[in-house]
Order: structure tokens, then C-alpha cells, then sequence
């Protein structure tokens, strides 16, 4: 299995067999369950150099190198290649967009095979272990019995905490970065406010939109909201202040500081990549996400049996440094083999997409020395 990561790389699909249950946590069995999924360098004849990176909101299968025609790289191109932190002369490594998404995986946007229409909101909901769960059939799929790592940010670090505990014994190392154990009252609130922007868009029509205008008003603003989460208020007191985009205020309801026109830049380049019912589904998921919900954090750890790295990042005040050390101390208190770094940023919850440099120092370590002691506990 190859995908050449210095050539163009390509989408694949995994359908689960006809008739194969798919049953969600809210107790729905999804037919005809698709992964859209990507890979990016050689998976070995033990089948034993596998990563599975786990992407977050917004993102998608794409992770690295280029799409045909494309100019732009996938979403974390600076992590994923030959020599870089996941160093694909070495390791095989797999993204795969999640359910309830809209780049390929089975979503609010894909056809229902009962009315050959878009599912729309007769998609079930779907929760990070569900997520997870039709992650696990891909790898299973591929034939792949235990993960060297398992990594990925903001939601895609939810992901990764909920691989170690689903799945104890197909886990060499995790590595959450960016992310929590469960969304605050906060995090929901800002959730919700993006899907009544989305859900208040007259273009929603109750998510039946397939074949009309799309919600792109509602959308973009539920962007425009999420992505000041992203930032910090040093990052963006950086990068804009209160620069006007003419000389001088006109007093009007324009569009007249620096910081209003990228906010708009944003939701409007979003609405172009991504599906609104897909943001109302994703969302919901981030907001169910509480693995204290069945027992205290410490409870759930017992589960687990890999090492862990934990990153966090100084200026993170969507997901603060607090909620990575809450994980850590209670990995500690289980006894399990656990580091943690706090990288010094001004970037905000989006380091994890900046700080590269930072990041594959840590990673690049910690991957290696667990794939190492796999090798030498194989050898035995």
C-alpha cells in the first residue's frame, strides 16, 4: 500500500460490507457506512508502522501533499512526509474523514439509499465514539492489528482519548494536543450560538437546502464565531489592533476595521469547502464529547494501556492548559507512562496548526522510541 507523499496523493473509500451492522451510540444502525481516507507512505509487511492522525472540525482526510491540479497542501503538510515529525520513510500514515462530515464519510450530505436524496437531518447524530468506531473498521479493514500512535488536535485529540479507551490493545502511544476531556458550559454555549446563525439562515429551509440556495449567510457567521476561539486576543491585537481599511472611520455600517474583513474573509472562504448541516452535526458531537460521563476521568484511564504525550499551549483559551493537565494527573494517578509539554504560543487553540517546529520535536522523539520498543517487544 503506497501513496507517493512527494506526488499527488488520492481520496480512497471504505464501504462496510452490505448487511454489516453499524449501530451508532444514540442506538441507530447506519447502512451503507462509508470513510472517505487517505494515506501517505508504506505500510510494511508486518503491518506494524501504521499512525492514524485524527483531524478536527473543519478539516478532512486531506492531511498532506497535494490533490491533482491542486496548489494547496493538506491541512498538516508540514507534519506529515519524509523526514518531518510523522516521517512517512518510515511509518504508514492513515487520515480518514469522520462521520458526520462532508469530504466523502457518510453525512447529513450524503444520499440516503432509502430515498436517493441527501440524508439532510434524517442523518442520525453521531458522537466522537462513533467516530472512533467506524475509524477502527477502517483499520481493521486495512489489516491492521495495533496503531504505533494515534494523534490529533482539538477534536481530532478528543478522537485520540477515546482510542486509548475504546480500544486498549490497538494502541501503542496517543497523542492529544489542543484539546479536553469534556466541553464546558462555554464551549457549548459558543457551539450553539454558530448553529442558530446556521439554523436562522431563511436558505436552511430545516437542513432540506440540497437542490436550492445554501445557508451561506448563517454559515459563514457560525465561522466568523468559532474562529475568534481559535485566536488569541494577543494574536490578534498582533496582527490587526484596531488598523482601519481606509484612512479614516466613515461612520457607517461598512466593513472598517482590519479584523472585521478578515472575520469575514473567513466565514466566506468556509462556506466554499464545507456543508452547514455537516457543522450543526460535528458541533453536537464536540458538545456530547464527556468521558466523565460513565465514571471520573481517573475510572476511565484504568482502561487504557499506552504511553501518552500531552501538548498543550500557553495562550489556549478555547481548550487552557488546565484541562490537558486534568488528563495528565489523572494518566498519573493511574500509573500510566504519560509526558506533558506546554509549548510557550501566541497563537491561540490554532497552534497546534503554527507551531510546527515546536511540535516535531516532541513527536517526532516520542513516535519513534514507542515504535522502537514495539520492534524490540515483537523481537522477544
Amino acid at each position: 500500500m503506497k501513496d507517493d507523499i512527494k506526488g499527488y496523493v488520492t481520496t480512497k473509500y471504505f464501504d462496510l460490507p452490505e448487511g454489516e451492522p453499524f449501530v451508532l451510540d444514540s442506538g441507530v444502525d447506519l447502512h451503507g457506512l462509508r470513510i472517505a481516507y487517505e494515506t501517505y507512505g508504506v505500510l510494511d509487511e508486518k503491518k506494524n508502522n501504521a499512525v492514524l492522525i485524527c483531524h478536527a472540525l473543519s478539516m478532512d482526510a486531506h492531511a498532506a501533499g497535494y490533490h491533482n491540479g491542486e496548489t494547496k497542501p493538506g491541512w498538516w503538510d508540514d507534519m506529515i512526509g519524509p523526514g518531518k515529525a510523522f516521517d512517512t520513510d518510515h511509518y504508514f500514515v492513515i487520515c480518514s474523514n469522520v462521520i458526520g462530515g462532508c469530504k466523502g464519510s457518510s453525512g447529513p450530505s450524503s444520499i440516503n439509499p432509502k430515498t436517493g436524496k441527501p440524508y439532510a437531518l434524517g442523518f442520525p447524530i453521531v458522537t466522537i465514539r462513533d467516530m472512533v468506531n467506524a475509524q477502527k473498521r477502517l483499520i481493521d479493514f486495512l489489516g491492521i492489528k495495533k496503531l504505533v500512535t494515534v494523534c490529533g488536535g482539538s477534536m481530532g485529540g478528543m478522537q485520540a482519548l477515546q482510542w486509548a479507551i475504546s480500544y486498549p490493545d490497538a494502541v501503542a502511544s496517543c497523542i492529544p494536543i489542543a484539546t479536553t476531556h469534556k466541553h464546558t458550559a462555554q464551549n457549548i454555549a459558543f457551539d450553539e450560538v454558530g448553529r442558530q446563525a446556521i439554523m436562522a439562515d431563511p436558505a436552511w429551509n430545516g437542513g432540506d437546502y440540497y437542490n436550492g440556495d445554501h445557508p451561506s449567510r448563517g454559515l459563514a457567521v457560525a465561522r466568523m464565531v468559532g474562529h475568534i476561539t481559535y485566536m488569541s486576543n494577543h494574536s490578534m491585537n498582533e496582527k490587526f489592533g484596531r488598523m482601519l481599511k481606509k484612512e479614516k472611520l466613515g461612520y457607517e455600517f461598512t466593513t472598517e476595521f482590519e479584523v472585521e474583513g478578515y472575520l469575514r474573509y473567513r466565514g466566506d472562504s468556509f462556506v466554499k469547502r464545507f456543508d452547514a448541516n455537516s457543522y450543526l452535526y460535528i458541533t453536537k458531537a464536540l458538545d456530547y464529547f464527556d468521558l466523565t460521563q460513565e465514571g471520573s476521568l481517573f475510572d476511565m484511564f484504568k482502561k487504557v494501556k499506552c504511553r501518552f504525550l500531552v501538548i498543550a499551549f500557553s495562550s489556549d483559551w478555547l481548550y487552557p492548559p488546565a484541562e490537558s493537565q486534568e488528563i495528565v494527573k489523572a494518566l498519573k494517578m493511574n500509573g500510566r507512562d504519560v509526558t506533558y509539554c506546554e509549548i510557550s504560543s501566541d497563537y491561540g487553540h490554532d497552534a497546534f496548526l503554527v507551531e510546527f517546529k515546536e511540535e516535531t520535536k516532541l513527536v517526532k522523539h516520542f513516535v519513534n522510541r514507542t515504535f522502537k520498543d514495539m520492534e524490540d517487544k515483537n523481537g522477544q
